[in-house]
């Protein structure tokens, strides 16, 4: 990596029609949409992939995706007419995760650097202003610094969202107006890849939609994945659930003590009672990452601010495979880190975000206005 600190993410703005909002995130991230996209061709090209070949494969998402919400489909075509890239490129870049385990699959191989992750919510008795603060390291490609963005969407059918997503995609870590914020982990067991459901990045945008946790937890718990994922939801009012998912079936964990914190391994008694772990294999720092942060916010518990819950997440005990995590050359070549640490106080409309934490301390805010509670509870 280049020694010169890297920039913040661009901030872009979208509004209009699902075709508008993606055709300005296109053409205000063109660079980046295109470096995203072609950075998972060029990987799937070493794995054995034509470019005809990961085409087909990010394509044959599009019936699942048509029937679960046409209307981010039609923003995908809109940020491959901004950014002058084809609809398979934005497919590809919302479905990664999925099409990269296909393909890995398919040639005998496993995932060496799967997008890992530590997130940990505080709720509001824990913290010193009594504001729940939601946030993760997002352990992914060193390179997605360079292919990553914040988007601000402007909605008239819902609440507004700010969402840190790679450049192209629908949603990553993220809150919305009404308080509700979400971020992702990689999970992985032995019903994955069984059958194609939603990519990702779609579960995220739908559920940064709702007006309403319930709702938002619904869609996260209910919507057919191809393969697992682990999905922290909260609400800015003292909310906060993990939903362990397995592909058609979630799992409940629940915060201890107003802390909720999770890595990449199963953690629910249920879920380990009828599935079986596949990924400590690839991430066996995990079971470590997760205790260290619980351990330093439950220590600061009642005093947790900003400063303190950066601090658990800036953890090094282990490195390089520790909670914040400086880069690593794996053995596929690729150059691994956390790429991002993301701290968000929904009740505040804030975000703050630091590209590689592990060589670089220094955050932007990002900011979101809220809506009032009464518009956040309305149906």
């Amino acid at each position: 990596m280049n020694a010169t600190p890297p920039a913040p993410f661009p901030l872009v703005e979208i509004a209009g029609d699902p075709r508008a909002r993606g055709r300005a995130h296109g053409e205000g991230a063109r660079e980046r949409v295109r470096l995203s996209a072609e950075h998972y061709v060029a990987q799937l090209s070493r794995i054995g992939l034509t470019r005809a070949e990961v085409a087909e494969t990010a394509l044959g998402f599009l019936p699942a995706l048509d029937a679960f919400a046409p209307d981010l489909v039609e923003e995908m075509r809109g940020v491959a007419e901004g950014a002058g890239i084809t609809l398979a490129d934005v497919t590809l870049v919302n479905a990664r995760t999925e099409v990269l385990q296909i393909a890995q699959r398919r040639s005998g191989g496993r995932d060496d650097d799967p997008d890992g992750c530590t997130g940990a919510v505080a709720l509001p008795e824990t913290t010193a202003d009594g504001a729940l603060i939601h946030g993760q390291n997002w352990d992914w490609k060193a390179d997605c610094v360079e292919t990553s963005v914040v988007l601000r969407i402007r909605r008239t059918d819902g609440p507004d969202i700010l969402t840190f997503t790679e450049a192209g995609g629908l949603a990553r870590s993220g809150f919305n107006a009404a308080g509700i914020a979400i971020t992702a982990n990689y999970l992985e067991c032995d019903r994955d890849y069984r059958a194609t459901g939603v990519p990702l990045p779609f579960i995220r945008r739908r559920a940064l939609e709702a007006a309403h946790y319930a709702l938002a937890i619904r869609v996260v718990a209910t919507t057919q994945k191809s393969g697992s994922n682990n999905m922290m939801l909260s609400h800015q009012a003292g909310e906060a659930v993990d939903l362990e998912c397995a592909p058609d079936e979630a799992f409940i964990l629940h915060p201890e003590d107003g802390l909720l914190v999770h890595a990449n391994h199963w953690r629910s008694p249920a879920a380990l009672s009828k599935l079986r772990e596949t990924g400590l294999a690839s991430v066996p720092d995990s079971v470590y990452r997760d205790e260290r942060v619980r351990r330093a916010l439950a220590g600061r518990r009642g005093r947790i601010d900003a400063e303190a819950f950066k601090a658990a997440l800036f953890d090094d005990f282990g490195a390089p495979y520790s909670v914040c995590r400086p880069p690593l050359r794996k053995e596929s070549g690729n150059l691994s880190a956390t790429v991002a640490m993301i701290v968000m106080r929904p009740s505040l409309g804030l975000m703050e975000i630091a590209p590689l934490p592990a060589l670089n301390r220094a955050f932007t805010q990002y900011r979101l206005e809220m809506q009032s509670a009464p518009a956040a509870a309305a149906e």
